[in-house]
Parts: C-alpha cells; structure tokens; sequence
C-alpha cells in the first residue's frame, strides 16, 4: 500500500508521530506490542508504527545494521517486478498476498502508472492492514482488499470479492513478497504456494522474495526471539528451499538470485523513466551482498 508525504500523522491511513498522542486506528487493534507489518514499515521510514513497533525494530537494526536497506530492497524488487510484469509481460491483473501496511509506491499504483485499468486485489490476515487499506482505496475502483489468510489458499481462491474484481481465466500476477518466511511450516508454506498456482491459468506469474539462511549466524535466534514477541515469527531458508516454491514453473529473468545479483528488463531505462524512485532507489548493488534476501519470477505453463 501508498503513502504520500502530504498525509497527516495520526489519522487512518497513517500512523502517529512521536509528538502526537499514540491512539490505535481502530478499538480492536492492539499497539502495545509489536506488530510486523508496522515494524516493516518503520525499516522503510514510514509513519504507520508506533513505541512498541519501534524498541522492537531498533532491536533488531541493532543486530542486523543493514535491516532498513533490505527493507529497501525489497521494495525495489517489487516495484520491478510489477513494472515488467505490467508493462513487459503484460500482465493487467495482480493478487498482492501479504501486503502489510500503506508504505512507498503500492502496485495498484505500480502497475496502474504502466496501465490504468490494471486491477489489483491485496490479501493480508491482519485486521490493522484492512483498516488502513479500506481508507486508502476507497476512491480506486479498480482495487480493492481482502482479509484472508496465506494458509487457507483455497478461502482466497474462492473469496467473493477477489472474483469479482478479477478474471481467473485471464493471466494473473501473484505476489508472495517477503510473506512465506513468516509461515514456519516449510510444508504448509509450499504446498499454500502450490495451490494458488494450480488455481491461476497459463500465462501467469508467481513473483516471490524471501530472507536467506547464513550459516554462521549466531545472533539469528536473537532476531527470531524479538519476532516471537510481535504478532508472528520469521524463518530463514537455504536457497534449495527457496527454489522449491518454483518447482514446475519457468524462471525468468535471471532466475532465482541473490538481490545483490538480481534484475529484470531494461533497469536503466526504468531509474530515468521513473526519476521519483529515490526513497527506494539503490544504484550501487555491491551494498546488497550482505542483504540475506533471494527473489525470482517464475512464469506459469501449462
């Protein structure tokens, strides 16, 4: 999801400044404690978190110093991907599964730059993304949000409002974008994968980044130790695993790839096509060797 530099803090969409006042968006959300979603958006330097988010985020700044500029890059392999999807592959419709929290250039605004009646459907099961992302859509009718959950891949298939909002019999772009490592079960987590793709036709793509296991790192568990505390966990996989969600399909691009070493398309043409890409941005990819990130895009044939 977006978010402007002209919003004011401590209103729906956007989250609270330290000088204002710290008041949930909703009665139900609970901002006591740590919330990944917000935690993410803080790495970014976005304004949707609150103390809680942010003690637990500096925590883990303070282990891993490169965290933000992997939050970067991550945002930079989405907004590449939709870009080659969208005006590349040509590719009119996307699933956004755990989309998180409103933060820099969405894909509905992505891929709608590329194409205006590109259709965007974004899933996530946590309440809070709703509540920010019902406020920031409502005036886009060719977006809309779901709440559902990753594991029930069968329940997001069938939800009403994604089917009517996209063509399943048409080619989609699903987005799995720093999602899977945050389901622990490596079975449950492929076989979610597996099941969305078989329910997509030919000509469809599964876009998907993902934190890399190091051996040798011993302040891992200390990372995993202050997810625990938040509202879900983060597990890092080997790159065989990693590939596994692929199986079966055509990798494009460079395949799957270190971020330090992935790309798509014509990259240059993209940073002067889109000069207001600075927040994001990240020209030098020797910074990225250390960003314990993989990402692919994998194309669906049948």
């Amino acid at each position: 999801m977006a978010k402007s530099a002209s919003e004011t803090p401590g209103t729906v969409p956007n989250g609270p400044t330290p000088e204002a006042a710290e008041t949930p968006p909703a009665p139900d959300i609970d901002i006591s404690k740590p919330h990944v979603a917000r935690m993410y958006d803080y790495f970014l330097g976005g304004k949707n978190n609150y103390a809680a988010d942010r003690e637990a985020a500096e925590q883990v700044i303070a282990m891993f110093p490169q965290t933000r500029l992997g939050a970067r890059a991550n945002r930079r392999f989405l907004i590449d991907a939709v870009r080659w999807l969208a005006g590349e592959a040509g590719i009119r419709q996307f699933i956004d599964i755990g989309s998180g929290l409103p933060t820099q250039q969405n894909v509905h605004e992505v891929a709608q730059e590329i194409a205006a009646d590109a259709r965007v459907v974004y899933v996530d099961n946590d309440p809070l993304v709703r509540v920010h992302a019902d406020a920031l859509l409502a005036a886009n009718g060719n977006t809309a949000v779901i709440e559902a959950d990753l594991r029930d891949p069968q329940a997001i298939l069938n939800d009403a409002t994604l089917r009517g909002h996209l063509d399943l019999s048409r080619p989609v772009g699903l987005l799995m974008v720093a999602v899977l490592h945050f389901i622990e079960d490596f079975d449950t987590a492929l076989a979610s994968v597996r099941h969305l793709c078989d329910g997509l036709p030919s000509g469809s793509y599964l876009v998907i980044s993902h934190g890399l296991a190091q051996e040798g790192r011993d302040d891992v568990e200390e990372v995993r130790k202050v997810y625990r505390r938040s509202n879900s966990l983060v597990v890092m996989r080997s790159r065989a695993e990693i590939a596994r969600f692929f199986d079966g399909l055509t990798m494009v691009g460079p395949g799957l790839a270190h971020f330090a070493d992935w790309s798509i398309g014509d990259a240059a043409a993209r940073r002067r096509a889109y000069p207001d890409d600075r927040l994001v941005s990240i020209d030098d990819r020797s910074h990225l060797a250390d960003i314990p990130m993989m990402g692919g895009i994998g194309r669906i044939d049948r």
